[in-house]
């Protein structure tokens, strides 16, 4: 939410378990973003085609902005592990429930037993937080009926843009 960058020494290292956010969080244009999570030795990837100015343009505003990619794309973030309730599937950027406390994401997609997402009980994303398992930032999360069986996975997350 802010413009101020974090360990941007280990930006340089590459796709390893170092945490960063850099300058180009903010004053980078671009039309394309690639999202991955790597998950013990696997490193998953799908791209988004969205057009802006900056990642920090599209989420620091808390405004939602939805994403079509559907459920099965968000899956293979994953891999076969990865299990989400079958409907509600609200997706894009700061993705919440309805309910205040339930599943939320800053880039994600949410699931939820019923149609709408008035209490979602699964996500997959980046910067997530809420039920269930508030400390999985990056990652899968699921309860209470998903389609493969509860789930806490952690990830690392990698945010590309080009």
């Amino acid at each position: 939410m802010n413009q101020e960058s974090f360990n941007v020494s280990e930006g340089e290292t590459g796709l390893d378990l170092q945490e960063t956010k850099l300058p180009t969080y903010w004053n980078t244009p671009f039309s394309k973003i690639c999202l991955g999570m790597k998950i013990g030795h696997q490193i998953n990837f799908i791209v988004i085609n969205k057009q802006a100015n900056s990642l920090y343009s599209l989420i620091a505003d808390g405004q939602y902005r939805n994403t079509s990619l559907g459920r099965n794309t968000w899956k293979k973030l994953i891999g076969s592990q990865a299990s989400l309730h079958l409907n509600c599937n609200r997706e894009g950027f700061n993705v919440v429930s309805d309910t205040d406390w339930m599943s939320k994401a800053r880039i994600g997609l949410l699931g939820d037993d019923n149609p709408n997402c008035n209490k979602s009980k699964s996500r997959i994303g980046f910067g997530t937080r809420g039920y269930p398992h508030d400390g999985v930032t990056c990652g899968n999360t699921a309860i209470n009926g998903p389609d493969n069986g509860d789930k806490r996975i952690e990830a690392m997350g990698y945010i590309l843009v080009q």
